[in-house]
């Protein structure tokens, strides 16, 4: 199985998660570089097209070669095939995540606050909870991602938002300083809590990484929620880089 052609996307698509796969141990750079490629394409596609109907296209033919007896001649969905075959990935989260997609194809708001946590529970936490599991993760430690992956998510929406209003999108339910400074602090507390139980993962930390700078953007978001929607949630690039380091090295996600 090669994923040369899975780095190769996530290195030019998504340069933080990137990041995080360089800094993870060899043994688990190639199942994360899957998960993360597979990431990619269902998050940009809802954008392919101005036409709704083909955006959703795009998102179920991803949701069927989850289910596929047979290995898809797809840089990307090949080897996910693959892991999937092998009873290494999440089937059920890995279409949760392609599900959620579905609100990004179109412009209408969240309809609730459980509407936009249950978006980020399936995206960045069904990822993070992929990756748990596809690195060996129990499913107490798997769960333990999820939540993780959820509040690192909101970190990660929170910088997009500028441009998902530049696109059309109704990012926010709310967006008030206090409504967004609240809605900060409620996942740091929730990321810091995931962080303390990280030692249920045991091998699986490295699924961890990528939601490392999440804490820092969290911390920001609530003391100047305006950054939020200027677009001024930016981490200073060399700082960024000695954190993912360091967690690296101490395996301290």
């Amino acid at each position: 199985m090669s994923v040369d052609a899975c780095a190769a996307l996530v290195a030019r698509a998504d340069p933080d998660r990137w990041a995080a796969v360089l800094a993870a141990p060899l043994s688990a750079r190639a199942p994360l570089i899957v998960l993360y490629a597979y990431n990619v394409e269902i998050s940009r596609a809802p954008w392919a097209s101005s036409q709704s109907l083909i955006c959703e296209m795009r998102l179920q033919w991803w949701r069927d070669v989850l289910v596929s007896p047979t290995r898809p001649a797809h840089e990307v969905a090949g080897p996910l095939h693959d892991f999937i075959a092998q009873g290494k990935a999440r089937v059920a989260a890995l279409d949760a995540m392609a599900a959620a997609r579905i609100w990004d194809v179109y412009s209408e708001p969240f309809e609730n606050a459980d509407h936009f946590s249950e978006y980020l529970d399936h995206t960045a936490g069904g990822l993070m909870a992929a990756a748990a599991q596809v690195l060996g993760a129990s499913a107490e430690g798997v769960a333990v991602a999820q939540g993780y992956g959820a509040a690192a998510g909101l970190a990660a929406y929170f910088r997009a938002v500028p441009e998902l209003a530049a696109r059309g999108r109704a990012p926010l339910i709310d967006e008030s300083d206090q409504a967004i400074a609240d809605l900060a602090r409620k996942a740091l507390e929730n990321w810091q809590f995931a962080r303390s139980q990280r030692s249920t993962l045991g091998q699986a930390w490295p699924a961890l990484l990528s939601g490392v700078q999440a804490g820092a953007v969290l911390k920001l978001a609530a003391k100047q929620p305006s950054f939020v929607r200027t677009g001024g949630l930016h981490l200073a690039p060399m700082q960024a880089r000695a954190r993912l380091i360091w967690a690296s090295m101490t395996q301290r996600v």
